[in-house]
């Protein structure tokens, strides 16, 4: 059974739902090799991409205080992480359409060669073994170029879901370590703002005293310039 026999039995359906298949197949292997090459280089470089946001982001958080620039650093890594799984999970429609419908179009391939070649036996007169068997078989082609378009795209969609898991398990283990960094260094600015307010509340303290000393100073010398005759 060779190619040039089974195109004779087709039909415009059957022929177009063959280059419809053959789109796919195409389209589902470079969508899904590209889509595998960039998940992976994602995966490589998004916890120091996240960092270097992070950090081109200090700029803006000098004078705020702790609550604001948590708040700032949690929405910024949020933001970033929601980019980065938008750009893992593009393609995959595709893999996944691919890998739903291939298998339906080739079962609907078969379905209208069987009830084409019928047709053919039946005006032809003809319904010996030798006559059914040839054309049936011919249009059962249409299932295996189905199957064969849709594994390909199950693979690939499987694959690059496991490594944008990959990706989102950098990035989200990085954002937590970055939150908690900048927890970290937000505490030695609040011990040396409550130092500075304890040393300034002591010389306050000082002040006050020396202010009070003073003053019972002066009124003791008043008393004794008054009593003195």
């Amino acid at each position: 059974m060779d190619f040039t026999t089974y195109w004779q039995y087709s039909d415009m359906v059957t022929r177009t739902l063959f280059f419809l298949l053959l789109a796919l197949s195409i389209l589902s292997w470079v969508t899904g090799i590209v889509r595998v090459l960039q998940s992976r280089k994602l995966a490589a470089v998004v916890a120091d991409d996240l960092s270097q946001k992070i950090q081109a982001k200090r700029s803006d958080l000098n004078g705020k205080d702790t609550t604001t620039r948590r708040l700032i650093i949690e929405q910024t890594l949020l933001q970033h992480i929601g980019r980065y799984r938008f750009a893992s999970e593009r393609g995959l429609p595709i893999l996944g359409t691919t890998a739903a419908i291939a298998p339906f179009i080739g079962l609907f391939g078969t379905v209208w060669g069987i009830f084409h070649a019928l047709h053919n036996i039946g005006v032809s007169g003809q319904a010996g073994l030798g006559q059914v068997a040839g054309p049936v078989g011919e249009a059962l082609i249409m299932t295996g170029l189905g199957i064969a378009v849709a594994i390909p795209a199950v693979v690939f969609y499987n694959l690059a879901v496991r490594i944008n898991r990959r990706v989102m398990y950098h990035a989200n283990d990085r954002a937590h370590d970055l939150l908690a960094n900048s927890f970290e260094a937000n505490l030695p600015q609040q011990s040396s703002t409550a130092n500075n307010s304890t040393v300034t509340h002591a010389q306050t303290t000082a002040d006050t005293g020396s202010m009070t000393d003073d003053s019972e100073s002066s009124k003791h010398y008043r008393n004794s310039a008054v009593s003195q005759p």
